[in-house]
């Protein structure tokens, strides 16, 4: 069976650098991300839903993200962006190359989330 995986994640965890919400949700990302490039042939499905990523954080109350409006308009422009349609089972690898290809070499991730939390780390890495 394949993990689920929000679709915004694939952006979050190009940028990702140890800072997040509380350090088990850090922690959790960490481990997350180090277990998918450990073997990035792995199948993943991407699914507007809280994911594996998701399990830890503090906004994840009982399965509902407090922030899901915002998080799915995310996960829909990263698909669409992508090409990818909800529900879509990908490699790991296959899914992190077209995000970057499609979304953050192409200047359009500021355009997605550029609204989130978080953006001033993506931002000193990847100036758009």
């Amino acid at each position: 069976m394949s993990k689920i995986l929000r679709p915004h994640h694939g952006m979050c965890f190009q940028f990702y650098e140890g800072k997040g919400y509380s350090e088990d949700f850090t922690d959790h990302m960490g481990r997350i991300i180090y277990e998918m490039e450990e073997d990035p042939a792995q199948l993943i499905t991407l699914k507007v839903e809280t994911d594996i990523v998701c399990k830890n954080c503090p906004n994840n109350e009982s399965g509902i993200c407090t922030s899901q409006d915002k998080v799915r308009k995310y996960d829909n422009e990263v698909l669409k962006a992508c090409g990818i349609s909800n529900g879509a089972e990908i490699t790991y690898q296959d899914f992190i190359s077209t995000v970057k290809t499609k979304i953050i070499d192409t200047g359009l991730r500021a355009e997605i989330c550029g609204d989130c939390g978080w953006n001033y780390i993506c931002e000193k890495f990847n100036k758009e």
